[in-house]
């Protein structure tokens, strides 16, 4: 007699369905897996053996065979223990083998018998819920996985407990979902003296999630700035909120099985690997790119980030999406993300102070930002000079609005887009937007349009910029609620594009 039941393997953001069949045939005693299973997997059998073992189960003197089916599906992970522990047991016929084939379950089980927590439970509730089972998953990961309405989850503490619940000794209750996370203190924009053009900046950046350039000497504030920038994103809608927490639970990031409204805000130090910012390593796990779907990845010191690094940012800026590719998969991870990078002139940062540049200005500027590729550089949006700011300006009072007040108008201009786009699938800001659809949305009127012929012609501006200058400019149109694109909106895009 074979029983089944099901679990998943994860293959980026997907989990895909798994059938774990278990055999006890006659034969010399053995346990062995099956089905392409690395070393996590294998070793599952002694972990079974000993959960097993603590609660007074014999193991039978019997030939017991576990198929994870489909066999040529790499198989990765602890998470496979409850499973095949559960399998096992329908085939002793202590648990109903009708019950069993009925659930996705997923956990790392401990000598004791005591389930431990594991990654990916929220894409295994989706799938479960697609397959009409009911989720069975350590006590710890149930709050998580019960964000799926559809599914029925199950939180078990133990493995002792999952057999009292199958055999209808004690029932578990059905998990709930845990609390949103509060949003952590976020820093006030206005704390910032002086750089309104830089606040200016931040705010078009957020109202059209286009990514921002800030160069300036130490000090003159680009980590400042770019650190008030959760301030006054909008925050996550709950279709953004699901995508994004699954990442983050593929990752291991979700507290307490709490999903929250905040959008990431990733700041990776400059000597990220390249398998840490785009993705990859063991198991292929997402990167900081990915981490930051529906968020800001803030890169500060840009041009000290290797340049294999840089270089491949360049394909996921443009498609939303970056492929881990390795021998035996390819697996894909959504990363639509605002990238805002902070740069120094040059290697000692004042090449624009006579009074403190090196010997080598200009020419040190050039070596220093040259690390930075012009394709790369032609995908930023908005670039910026920050100036430094005058000591005696710092005991000046605070000026400005407020993030609170930044934030309104930058959360009224994402409404905007949002209604516009309503019938676009994958387009939600301007960013977003190309082709005939841009041409609708950001054509601009017969002054504007002649503005922006002479700005590429004396720029020479690339079809990518040009197109960039258009959807800063339909952004900018939207913070001033225009519902046309003008001559003033596309002077203004083009000043940012031109900056530096």
């Amino acid at each position: 007699m074979v029983t089944r039941t099901y679990t998943v393997a994860f293959e980026g953001i997907e989990a895909r369905l798994v059938e774990v069949q278990c055999a006890v045939t006659a034969g010399l005693p053995s346990f062995s897996i099956v089905g392409l299973a690395d070393k996590a997997v294998s070793e599952a059998r002694d972990r079974v053996r000993a959960a097993l073992t603590a609660m007074s189960i014999a193991m039978p003197s019997k030939r017991v065979t576990v198929n994870l089916s489909p066999a040529d599906m790499p198989k990765e992970g602890s998470h496979f223990d409850l499973p095949i522990a559960l399998a096992l047991l329908a085939a002793l016929d202590i648990l109903p083998s009708e019950d069993v084939q009925n659930t996705v379950a997923l956990g790392e089980l401990s000598l004791d018998g005591s389930l431990v927590p594991v990654i990916g439970t929220l894409p295994a509730s989706l799938t479960a819920a697609e397959q009409e089972c009911s989720l069975l998953c350590p006590e710890q990961c149930g709050a998580e996985a019960a964000w799926v309405d559809a599914a029925r989850v199950f939180g078990a503490a133990s493995l002792l407990e999952v057999v009292q619940h199958y055999t209808g000794q004690k029932p578990l209750p059905v998990a709930t979902p845990g609390e949103v996370s509060r949003p952590h203190h976020v820093k006030d924009l206005r704390d910032v003296k002086g750089q309104e053009r830089a606040k200016r900046a931040l705010e078009i950046a957020a109202a059209g999630r286009h990514h921002l350039l800030l160069v300036g000497t130490p000090g003159s504030g680009k980590s400042m700035l770019a650190a008030r920038l959760p301030g006054i994103l909008p925050p996550l809608s709950p279709e953004e909120a699901l995508e994004t927490s699954m990442i983050h639970s593929l990752a291991g990031l979700l507290e307490d099985g709490g999903i929250s409204r905040e959008r990431p805000f990733r700041t990776p130090h400059h000597t990220a690997s390249m398998a840490a910012i785009v993705g990859g390593g063991r198991g292929a796990k997402p990167g900081e790119i990915s981490l930051a779907h529906n968020g800001v990845l803030f890169m500060d010191e840009f041009p000290e980030y290797p340049r294999a690094v840089l270089e491949t940012l360049r394909q996921p800026i443009e498609t939303g999406d970056v492929v881990v590719a390795r021998a035996n998969a390819h697996v894909r991870y959504p990363c639509k993300f605002m990238l805002v990078a902070a740069a120094n002139p040059c290697k000692c940062g004042y090449m624009t102070d006579a009074a403190q540049a090196c010997s080598r200005a200009p020419l040190c500027g050039e070596d220093y930002m040259g690390r930075i590729s012009g394709p790369l550089m032609d995908r930023f949006d908005l670039r910026l000079d920050v100036p430094p700011v005058a000591f005696t300006d710092l005991d000046l009072p605070a000026s400005g609005d407020t993030s609170e007040q930044v934030a309104a108008r930058v959360e009224a201009a994402r409404d905007l887009q949002r209604a516009r786009f309503a019938g676009y699938a994958g387009v939600r800001v301007n960013a977003d937007a190309e082709g005939e659809l841009l041409k609708d949305i950001a054509t601009p009127d017969s002054e504007g349009a002649k503005l922006l012929t002479r700005a590429a012609e004396h720029y020479r501006l690339s079809a990518r910029s040009y197109h960039r200058v258009l959807r800063v400019a339909r952004t900018i149109a939207d913070l001033e609620e225009s519902p046309d694109v003008r001559a003033p909106h596309v002077a203004e895009a083009v000043s940012y594009r031109v900056a530096s």
